[in-house]
């Protein structure tokens, strides 16, 4: 073998194992000590969000995403999961807020640019036409802010007409929510779906069925995306 085919070898496997680094580095979810961005999002939206968030990092300190959920989420007492509808939310209901300090990319690995964006629940078509993306039906679609003013539930219609704005494609942009696993008492907490390569944040926010209210945790895909 000559010695420019062993330096063309060598650089393809080490061009291999950067991207190979690169889509699994060590990501981490921790507290965000700061407000939501009230210059960018309607005062409606603004008045149903969380003081703090959480800030998900990748690496040492690349910031991929800021995160506020809602105060509380309106849900209906009699719901009960099943295996492919894991959450109490209904189509269009806003979830929280997500900002990109630069770009990003969402569960079908599609570019989304850097700046804000309210997450609205869906749930995914059962068409045939989407099989195996996900264990569940449950998705959080991404809308630009500016185009997202009332904290009402959006008509799933007009989110799927808006969503792919975020992506400018002709395919919502999305989170995957996933089945809580491994509830722990510290929150909020990352774990890595190794068969997948999927990072996913597990967050607590207030369910709230009448007057009562009670803790709801969600487990939903921040970094990796959905085979093809």
């Amino acid at each position: 073998m000559s010695a420019s085919v062993v330096r063309y070898v060598l650089f393809v496997v080490f061009s291999v194992s950067m991207i190979s680094a690169a889509t699994s580095a060590e990501h981490r979810v921790v507290p965000l000590e700061e407000s939501p961005p009230a210059e960018a999002l309607s005062e409606d939206i603004l008045s149903q969000l969380s003081e703090h968030g959480v800030a998900v990092i990748r690496g040492e300190k690349r910031t991929v995403c800021h995160i506020w959920l809602c105060r509380d989420w309106p849900v209906a007492a009699d719901f009960k999961s099943t295996s492919e509808v894991l959450y109490p939310f209904k189509p269009g209901q806003l979830i929280g807020v997500l900002r990109y300090k630069r770009k990003g990319g969402d569960f079908r690995d599609q570019d989304i640019s850097r700046g804000v964006y309210t997450l609205r629940y869906g749930q995914q078509p059962v068409d045939g036409n989407h099989e195996g993306t996900s264990p569940t039906r449950d998705f959080l679609l991404l809308i630009p802010a500016d185009a997202d003013q009332s904290s009402k539930p959006m008509d799933p219609k007009e989110m799927l007409a808006l969503s792919p704005e975020a992506a400018e494609s002709s395919h919502p942009a999305l989170l995957g929510l996933q089945k809580v696993e491994g509830e722990t008492e510290i929150l909020p907490a990352m774990r890595h779906n190794e068969d997948e390569d999927w990072w996913i944040v597990q967050l607590n926010g207030q369910a709230k069925a009448g007057d009562t209210a009670h803790d709801l945790r969600l487990d939903f895909v921040v970094a990796g995306h959905a085979r093809e």
